[in-house]
Order: structure tokens, then sequence, then C-alpha cells
């Protein structure tokens, strides 16, 4: 079983409770009451960060525990790792402002794709029986 992708995994979790955190707290701060999901540009920055986040999980979950079970933990861990970072800079860019979301963002897609490849290389090479 792997070891350090159950830690990375959690950490992502974590990381996506922490925003649900930051939207409650924004809808405070700019007083926008549920369920309406509008209403001032700062807070839809803060709530796009976290369905975006949302939207990514399996794009990211999946590919990660493939790489993890059929290739590398320590590599899908450490790809996990710039995944979550990459989501953290994506969230501090874009709460400043929505150009500043990009660097966050293509990072965590490139750690992404690189799992995608990571699971598939892994996949394909044990049905063929590497």
């Amino acid at each position: 079983m792997p070891i350090f992708t159950p830690i990375v995994t959690l950490l992502a979790v974590a990381w996506y409770l922490f925003l649900g955190t930051r939207v409650a707290a924004a809808r405070a701060k700019f007083g926008v009451p549920l369920p309406a999901t509008t209403g001032n540009p700062d807070f839809e920055r803060i709530f796009r960060v976290h369905m975006n986040t949302l939207e990514w999980m399996p794009l990211f979950l999946v590919p990660l525990w493939l790489c993890a079970l059929y290739l590398s933990d320590a590599a899908a861990a450490l790809l996990g790792l710039v995944w979550v970072g990459g989501r953290i800079w994506y969230y501090l860019g874009y709460r400043a402002g929505v150009s500043g979301r990009l660097p966050g963002f293509i990072t965590q897609a490139i750690a992404c794709g690189l799992l995608f490849l990571g699971a598939a290389i892994g996949v394909i090479g044990t049905a063929l029986g590497g």
C-alpha cells in the first residue's frame, strides 16, 4: 500500500475544507446572503476558487491514486504536493485579482497532467505484463 499518497490526499481534502471556510467568511465580510453566489466581485473570486478546486478534485485524485498504485507512490505524492501548492498559489493570486490566478492554475494543471501521464504509463505497463 502507498504510504505518502494518503497523506497528500488528506492534505488536498484539508485544503478544500479550508477553502469552504474562506467562502463562509467572505459571505459575511461582503454581505452575500445564502443561497446567492454573486453580488460582490471579491466574494465571487473566493467562491470560484472553492468551486474550481471541487471541479479539479476528480481530475487530480483519480490519476494521483492510479499513479501511486501502478507506478510510484513517492512520485505521485511529490506531484500531489505540487498540485496542492499550485492550488494554494491559485487561491492567493485569484483572491487579489483575476489576473493573479494564472501561475497557480498552470502549476496545478501541469502537475495533474503529469499524474495522468504517470498513471497511464503505469497502468499500460502493468497491462502489458511489465
